[in-house]
């Protein structure tokens, strides 16, 4: 098995011209990878646009640019592009298509458009853009939208709102390309060398957690001192870390906004949820059950640990787990597990966060109209299933009928049949973001991640930690009203 591609870090972006089916590199752009939070950076705070940036100001008007994340595996860069050559071949249009990790698109973007050279779309895989820098800076997509309206999933089109519950009806201004679900991973061989085997995985939340300890002291009285049970991320670099958090609040009740979107917070039984999910949280990084670098982990380090065998599990709002060992039967059917988080510590069912991820059109785009004509051919349902088909299923299908394909659901496949038969039961929960993109502001500074930092690193309390949380929260949400 080869996961070295994978592994490396992704620095380069490929700016690809594609005529038909043809493609023909265009040039090769070093970029400094930016891993500081840029949430709530302003255009004025990033660095100028570059000279390139500036001269494909002078675009023509019939190409149309794309700025797309740049995928944890080949096939996911393969998929998309196959995309584009299809439908620059039945169009005629000129597409260039870039590629950006998650960390360089968003600062990407502002320059651009600082330079004034928007690009037409950005699909990036971050659960939130940095919504406060595109409010009133996007186009209206329900040209594209309606007509699939009865086809996408609920939290599909809650989601494609971008602004919130606020939004006017029939009003969409993301176009929902794909959707995944936190779910947990493990090795089933690393279960069997400490004596267990997948039904030994106790089914109630205390006992499901406390399992893995038992299963890494095992390991490290017999085989390997430096293997962990779980591996949580507890950095503010990582957008995992406010991801998983954010499920363990659901675990525990915690509700932060009601349904209108509004802040709950000045409710003393939620704030005290707050502190008992983080003295949760924080209980197994001080009990040594989590690598101690995951202080500083960015998003792509658990994945890395955990293929690295230097942890039994871990939790991954998406499949690039099992992406990543895809082309190695033995590894992917026989020695990797795929499994559903436990019930809630009372007992009842925990609704997994589900992530609709949105590719967005700028309303200042010299290419409007031919970007919603893309994004309109790239969600019929034919062309989306094989698309996302192509990447190895690391996301699963916002929409209902594609999601019934036998692909998604084949029992023989233990990973995309576990998440997507949660997400086609309906088993799952949209982040609090939709409800009101001032949680997504929030999310976005990860503010759970540096919270749960210091209190790995400088022993901050779970209280002051809450503290710290909920005055951000209201200042994120005053600045809002």
């Amino acid at each position: 098995m080869n996961t070295a591609r994978w592994l490396l870090p992704l620095s380069i972006s490929r700016l690809v011209s594609f005529q038909g089916r043809r493609w023909r590199l265009r040039g090769t752009m070093a970029l400094v990878v930016s891993l500081v939070a840029i949430a709530c950076s302003s255009p004025a705070q990033l660095p100028v646009a570059s000279e390139e940036e500036a001269a494909n100001g002078d675009r023509a008007a019939n190409e149309l640019t794309i700025l797309w994340d740049k995928g944890y595996v080949l096939e996911e860069d393969e998929a998309i592009e196959k995309v584009v050559s299809d439908w620059e071949a039945k169009t005629g249009i000129e597409v260039t298509l870039s590629f950006y990790n998650s960390a360089e698109i968003a600062p990407k973007t502002l320059r651009s458009r600082q330079a004034g050279n928007p690009p037409d779309i950005l699909l990036s895989v971050k659960s939130a853009y940095p919504i406060s820098d595109w409010q009133g800076k996007l186009a209206d997509v329900s040209a594209v939208i309606l007509p699939m309206r009865d086809r996408y999933s609920k939290d599909a089109l809650a989601s494609a709102k971008m602004f919130g519950t606020t939004v006017p009806e029939g009003e969409y201004y993301g176009v929902p390309i794909n959707q995944s679900s936190m779910h947990v991973h493990y090795w089933r061989d690393l279960l069997a060398t400490a004596g267990y085997t997948a039904a030994d995985i106790p089914t109630d939340w205390d006992g499901f957690w406390a399992f893995w300890q038992t299963v890494q002291s095992r390991l490290q009285a017999t085989q390997n001192a430096d293997i962990y049970g779980l591996g949580l991320p507890f950095s503010a670099s990582a957008a995992d870390t406010y991801q998983i958090f954010e499920q363990v609040l659901r675990a525990y009740n915690v509700r932060l906004l009601d349904e209108a979107g509004q802040l709950q917070v000045e409710d003393p039984t939620v704030r005290q949820g707050i502190v008992d999910s983080l003295n949760w949280y924080v209980q197994f990084y001080r009990q040594k059950s989590v690598p101690p670098q995951a202080v500083n982990w960015l998003d792509s380090d658990n994945n890395r640990a955990f293929l690295n065998r230097e942890v039994v599990m871990t939790l991954n709002p998406t499949l690039s787990i099992p992406a990543a060992v895809r082309n190695d039967a033995e590894t992917y059917f026989n020695q990797l597990g795929t499994i559903e988080l436990p019930p809630k510590p009372d007992g009842t069912p925990l609704p997994h966060l589900v992530i609709v991820r949105k590719a967005i059109v700028f309303n200042d785009g010299p290419n409007q109209e031919a970007a919603k004509d893309f994004l309109a051919y790239l969600v019929q349902p034919e062309v989306l299933n094989t698309f996302l088909k192509s990447s190895y299923g690391r996301f699963s299908p916002p929409i209902d009928a594609i999601a019934q394909d036998p692909f998604w659901l084949n029992e023989q496949d233990p990973h995309v049949s576990t998440v997507n038969r949660t997400l086609v039961e309906g088993r799952v929960e949209v982040l609090e973001n939709v409800r009101n993109p001032a949680y997504g502001v929030f999310l976005e500074e990860n503010v759970w991640g540096e919270v749960l930092q210091r209190m790995a690193v400088e022993n901050l309390s779970a209280e002051a930690g809450a503290d710290i949380a909920i005055a951000r929260l209201q200042a994120i949400f005053a600045e809002w009203q």
